[in-house]
């Protein structure tokens, strides 16, 4: 059961080309890019630190993994009901989310980082490879 953010759903009546789903997604798919990059158990790390940030590239290719995790074949059908056509609106959620006080930046970071980085017809490709399924 999802229960509405205010603060998450104030964002979504700011720019509503994407689906509040889409921005709870990359809240999952953050949390999923640290424990992948073992950045998830730091001592002393709180939100803001250094230590916790990830790169836009970084932070793409957990949504890749996560939505083949949790969508499989259906990955890009969902991106498409939320509005997400290319990498590029990942960016667009992600500084919408920045704005809003919701997430944290570096002074490297810019909407550039997500611009084109994967096909996502390529990048979203289902395929169970028959020695993982033995």
């Amino acid at each position: 059961m999802t229960f509405l953010n205010p603060k998450l759903a104030e964002v979504v009546l700011r720019d509503p080309r994407y689906a509040y789903e889409a921005y709870e997604f990359i809240d999952r798919a953050l949390q999923h890019t640290l424990k992948n990059l073992g950045r998830d158990r730091m001592p002393g790390a709180v939100a803001g630190d250094p230590r916790l940030h990830v790169s836009g590239r970084e932070l793409l290719e957990g949504i890749r993994i996560l939505a083949l995790a949790e969508f499989g074949l259906l990955a890009r059908t969902v991106f498409t009901q939320w509005g997400i056509q290319r990498t590029d609106d990942f960016g667009n959620i992600v500084f919408n989310l920045i704005e809003a006080g919701l997430m944290a930046r570096s002074d490297d970071d810019t909407l550039d980082d997500f611009h084109d980085v994967y096909n996502f017809d390529e990048a979203l490709d289902y395929r169970i490879q028959l020695d993982e399924a033995l």
